[in-house]
């Protein structure tokens, strides 16, 4: 790691064989594990507690204090998970009292120019791609895929192998299996190409499609649609993520793209 050209506090907690190219600066309060890179140029601020074998790219700024006027320097983290890669110019601000760290997954990519507000999670194996703006307290799930330049409110929920078309503006919840795409954001289908990619059966694929011909290709409201999917479809780990997370949702799922 000996490199001359970089900054490194002396408290920073770098493991023998990260690599720091030249021009890069790394804060006091920050953990970063053994066989990551750290390219030129990029800054790792208070707070960042970064795993094992990640790669972040030049330009990359990360666990910067929140662009929230509510912080007020309180204690928080960023937490990436191993094997993460962060691509150029990417942001991503750290927690706030709120919940205490933002944090990304193992095996994730977070593609160039992108920004991660506070207390974003983001799951395993999910992928954002270029200029993509997320907003404070978004949850992403696992194997989620957010297209290039979509904008998503704060406190919105990105289900487990949900993705989300390029340039969607996204205000409403996505929930897990789904596609996500037009203007205002709807439902066009579930991730079958994802899910088939992932290990999913044709059966197991055919039941999520028909939990969500119930949902959105019916004429019954949420409420009426679940009870339905409770009454006629097989509990099973899917059928029960989907209702979960519906009846959950604090800001409501997306439309149907039949305007329901």
């Amino acid at each position: 790691m000996n490199q001359p050209l970089a900054y490194v506090h002396p408290q920073a907690k770098i493991a023998r064989n990260v690599v720091i190219e030249p021009f890069t600066t790394i804060h006091n309060n920050v953990t970063i594990g053994s066989g990551t890179w750290i390219g030129s140029n990029v800054t790792i601020m208070e707070g960042a507690r970064i795993g094992k074998d990640c790669r972040i790219f030049p330009g990359a700024v990360i666990s910067a204090i929140p662009q929230d006027l509510k912080f007020e320097g309180e204690d928080s983290l960023t937490v990436i998970g191993d094997n993460t890669t962060i691509r150029e110019c990417v942001t991503i601000n750290r927690g706030t009292n709120a919940s205490g760290k933002t944090a990304i997954g193992k095996n994730c990519l977070i593609m160039a120019t992108a920004h991660i507000a506070h207390d974003c999670v983001l799951g395993d194996n999910s992928i954002v791609v270029n200029g993509v703006a997320l907003g404070g307290h978004v949850i992403i799930g696992e194997h989620a895929i957010i297209g290039g330049l979509a904008a998503v409110h704060q406190f919105i929920h990105i289900g487990d192998h949900a993705m989300v078309s390029g340039g969607s503006l996204v205000r409403k919840d996505v929930p897990p299996f789904t596609k996500a795409g037009k203007e205002p954001l709807s439902y066009v289908g579930i991730n079958s190409i994802g899910l088939r990619r992932r290990g999913f059966s044709t059966g197991k694929i055919r039941e999520i499609q028909n939990i969500y011909r119930i949902l959105y290709q019916s004429k019954y409201n949420n409420t009426q649609a679940l009870e339905k999917i409770e009454a006629e479809m097989e509990a099973t780990p899917e059928r029960d993520e989907i209702i979960l997370f519906i009846r959950n949702s604090q800001r409501g799922i997306m439309k149907g793209y039949l305007g329901s």
